[in-house]
């Protein structure tokens, strides 16, 4: 039997506890405010449970692999057994507690906010209603509302599909073994990064991307690097293709693709792009557009009048550190009251990182996008495997460095690192486009050798010659 509860009176509701969700909700308490957290799932988010966390542990074994099999050509011969075992007891006991939220709880009831599990959606101006399981619970939040709804995985309308048991990253992470072979959806960070992971411990996985090549995002060179890799790792690419119908007999599922084709493996993999129902979140209540993929914000993380909106949604990179980069403005405009806060968000530097082998980490606008914008652009890149780093490192140094220059401004607007270390090689090159560093300056640096990162200066001697 479910009750309704009367309206309960609080100075803040956070609706989604992800990252940072969860970062807003305790600065919030901490800061004195009366705060109630309201989150459907596990507080934390897809990160420590789902994403970041538990598939980098597994992009590490998969790592130790390659690596071994790499030693014969630079230590002696080295026999490789995969086994997936402690890679499963590392992501449930090490990195999620078994999927079990106890901890985080209790770090943001000590704060002293309170969590309410269910459902929330906005019914109006600093009003909220939650669907728990004992009935539906109603607050009225003083001060604001915080949204940080995060995302679902994405699952295209393809014939079929719907009726079987696919996986998605969700499923993949809790996997007990490793398939014997997996189709995988989708050739973004998620699809290659479990694609080469299963890959390395044996299982036959086919990638079947809808555009022209994997890891769109990024530069394509580095798509180029990336696709090298997987073909020389016996990961089967098809780009360019479109699914027609899935099926699943009981053992197995098949693909069929737009020219006929079909593929059979043990698993699918589902990772074609999130989405977030903001329909359901209720925000048309407020004045918010319901019917995009995104809400649209301030500098300051205002959506409409008494509502700030965090994470993935607000369409600045679907990554947990720019949800709690947001969730720190978010905070300070709502405990700075009508005067609000003095920080603003600025998104010219966001940088992310593919950790598939080569890692991919890019900043910034890619060329394309930095010509798309008007810019008069001047590229450098250098091979990462001729540095020096890459002569000593041997085996599995293929990588390159690329900078995107605004050769009007004197200033890098974006770059790309791929390659061994490629995500901290990347680093250096953030802070470059965040505080707009002359190139001048950045000539005019000194970079240990020999270090990966030292190959950045003969990218930028490659700036000199375009």
């Amino acid at each position: 039997m479910t009750t309704e509860q009367p309206v309960e009176t609080v100075d803040v509701v956070v609706i989604g506890t992800g990252p940072g969700g969860e970062d807003a909700t305790g600065r919030l308490a901490r800061a004195g405010l009366d705060v109630v957290a309201v989150e459907a799932r596990l507080v934390g988010g897809e990160c420590p449970y789902f994403g970041c966390i538990p598939t980098k542990m597994m992009v590490r074994a998969s790592d130790a692999l390659a690596e071994a099999r790499r030693a014969g050509r630079l230590a002696g011969q080295v026999d490789v057994a995969p086994d997936w075992a402690p890679v499963a007891r590392r992501v449930r006991d090490d990195a999620t507690a078994d999927w079990d939220d106890t901890a985080a709880v209790e770090r943001l009831e000590k704060a002293g906010a309170r969590v309410v599990r269910g459902r929330g959606r906005l019914m109006g101006p600093g009003e909220v209603a939650v669907t728990t399981p004992d009935g539906e619970r109603r607050f009225r939040a003083t001060r604001g509302v915080l949204l940080n709804p995060g995302t679902e995985p994405a699952v295209p309308p393809v014939d079929g599909l719907a009726q079987t048991p696919y996986w998605t990253n969700r499923d993949a992470v809790r996997a007990t073994e490793a398939p014997v072979s997996l189709t995988v959806l989708g050739g973004g960070a998620i699809g290659c990064e479990l694609a080469q992971v299963f890959a390395r411990f044996g299982t036959a996985v086919e990638v079947v991307e809808a555009g022209p090549r994997l890891a769109a995002a990024d530069e394509p060179e580095a798509s180029t690097l990336l696709a090298e890799r997987f073909a020389a790792e016996g990961i089967g690419v098809r780009k360019d293709a479109k699914v027609t119908s899935v099926s699943h007999d009981g053992g197995g599922f098949t693909l069929t693709l737009g020219d006929g084709t079909q593929l059979v493996s043990e698993r699918l993999l589902v990772a074609a792009g999130r989405r977030t129902d903001l329909r359901a979140l209720g925000v048309a209540t407020v004045g918010i557009d319901d019917t995009g993929r995104t809400i649209a914000v301030d500098d300051r993380l205002r959506a409409a009048d008494g509502v700030w909106v965090i994470g993935d949604v607000t369409g600045h990179g679907a990554f947990t550190h720019v949800s709690m980069y947001q969730a720190r403005i978010a905070v300070a405009d709502i405990l700075a009251g009508a005067e609000g806060g003095a920080e603003r968000a600025d998104y010219r530097a966001v940088p992310h990182v593919t950790f598939t082998d080569p890692e991919i980490g890019g900043v910034g606008l890619t060329e394309a996008a930095a010509r798309d914008a008007g810019l008069s652009v001047r590229t450098g890149s250098t091979d990462l495997a001729a540095s020096s780093r890459g002569f000593v490192h041997g085996p599995g140094n293929e990588g390159l460095i690329k900078l995107v220059e605004d050769a009007d401004a004197g200033v890098l607007v974006g770059a790309t690192a791929a390659g061994p270390a490629g995500g901290e090689i990347l680093a250096v090159l953030t802070l470059a486009v965040q505080a707009r560093v002359p190139v001048a300056e950045l000539r005019h640096m000194i970079y240990a050798y020999p270090t990966f990162h030292r190959a950045i200066e003969s990218a930028l001697a490659d700036l000199d010659e375009t």
